[in-house]
């Protein structure tokens, strides 16, 4: 859903720019082979990244790696220690007629991606929910000191109000 906004918002007031976002497979080594291959002309200095829940993991990877801007919506802090718990055959978060396998080497990957403390702090927006009823908000405006964070009293892991939020998630890309 969030996606789906952010595409039809830069279609229709950004159409010069590129959006690119594609369907990530289940392992985190080639999901990031995929987004490296996907951005490797690219300028770094004029891209940008956005990542929702293990998204947000992802962007806070590649944000690290190219020192391009992210935005994380609810960002998975720790997920190779949350994921662990889910080893087996899943079901797609938006679409539960899709399965896929999580294997238990892609925990391994996923701590191979990690990262410590942001290296350039001012680079990150962070919409964080209080009411988000996967991740712990405490954990997740923790991991990034000196990073511009919108704290919510409420809302949901899902970020069902992104409405509400996404003119400073374009504004923080300075696409407002």
């Amino acid at each position: 859903m969030k996606a789906q906004k952010v595409a039809a918002r830069v279609q229709e007031r950004h159409p010069a720019v590129h959006w690119w976002c594609p369907q990530l497979p289940p392992s985190p080594r080639e999901a990031m082979a995929l987004v490296e291959d996907g951005i490797a002309g690219w300028p770094r200095d004029r891209m940008a990244v956005v990542g929702s829940s293990l998204g947000g993991f992802y962007a806070t990877h590649v944000a690290e790696a190219t020192g391009c801007r992210a935005v994380l919506l609810n960002p998975a802090v720790d997920p190779a220690r949350d994921l662990s718990n889910y080893i087996g055959e899943q079901t797609a978060w938006h679409d539960p007629q899709q399965r896929f396998y999580f294997a238990p080497s892609f925990v391994d990957e996923l701590r191979v991606l990690e990262h410590g403390a942001a290296a350039h702090p001012e680079n990150y927006f962070a919409v964080i929910a209080k009411g988000d009823e996967v991740l712990d908000w405490r954990e997740m405006t923790g991991r990034y000191p000196g990073a511009r964070i919108k704290l919510l009293e409420a809302g949901d892991h899902a970020l069902s109000d992104f409405d509400a939020h996404i003119g400073e998630v374009f504004a923080f890309l300075h696409l407002a």
